[in-house]
């Protein structure tokens, strides 16, 4: 008898310890079937790719997912929804859709943009780049031509542009700030403002309102140069991407043309 006790707990803890290992290595076993870890891992690499941080939480609500959807496939086959032609369809679709995914993401691999790529391309944008200017104005914005000439007047006589637009002005934008505008370039402004305002020169005032939709400019020029245009590590992350596509596109683009298609 005390033989026969023996490996009947030999034999429960020899099951225990198989069922211990099988889970080990699934993250569940449901109705007898194992969901192989394989399953969830694949699932964490793709999310740790997109940059998402995995967190304890996030691995517990997957790990509840996944489980779900085993449950819920295993009811569909017992209804043989897994024999439709719809289903068949869906799953062809979706696994042409997996492989194309993991195709480019190998070209990819193979085929980064490089920093002298990157590099050569900002070059060749910057040396096409069309000479811009920048204009630093104030303006004091009113909303009637009457008093439009008013502060015409008062600048005529001496007052500060300044204190007039922090007075009289209708922009609480740049108001507050003497009527300054900072440095931007002509196609930030409406046409009749723009067309103003280029038309002076350093350090002059319009001798006439300026009507707008927003309503009577008064405009100073303050200062004009060259565009800043941006350094290269600025923009680099923009390039790579950019280039990135392009390449991508490419090789699309020559797959396409070398299969045939009837």
């Amino acid at each position: 008898m005390k033989k026969q006790v023996l490996s009947t707990l030999a034999i429960a803890v020899l099951m225990g310890s198989l069922a211990s290992a099988a889970l080990a290595q699934n993250v569940a076993i449901v109705n007898g079937v194992a969901v192989p870890k394989e399953r969830m891992d694949s699932i964490l690499q793709q999310v740790s790719r997109s940059g998402r941080q995995i967190t304890p939480e996030m691995q517990t609500q997957l790990h509840d997912q996944i489980i779900n959807l085993e449950v819920w496939a295993q009811e569909g086959h017992k209804l043989g929804l897994d024999a439709t032609d719809d289903y068949k369809n869906q799953l062809e679709l979706t696994r042409q859709t997996i492989l194309a995914r993991e195709l480019f993401g190998e070209f990819e691999k193979k085929n980064p943009v490089t920093d002298e790529e990157a590099k050569a391309d900002y070059d060749k944008q910057i040396g096409a780049a069309v000479a811009v200017k920048e204009y630093h104005a104030r303006h004091i914005l009113v909303a009637t031509e009457k008093e439009a000439k008013d502060v015409l007047a008062k600048l005529k006589k001496g007052a500060k542009f300044e204190d007039l637009a922090k007075k009289l002005s209708k922009d609480p934008g740049s108001g507050a700030k003497g009527g300054d505008l900072d440095w931007a370039g002509a196609g930030n402004y409406v046409k009749e403002f723009a067309d103003a305002m280029t038309a002076l020169a350093k350090g002059e005032t319009t001798k006439e309102p300026v009507k707008s939709q927003f309503g009577y400019h008064i405009i100073r020029l303050e200062d004009v140069r060259d565009a800043q245009l941006p350094k290269f590590e600025e923009v680099k992350p923009q390039i790579v991407q950019q280039l990135r596509q392009q390449k991508m596109t490419k090789y699309q683009e020559e797959l396409r043309a070398k299969a045939k298609v009837e």
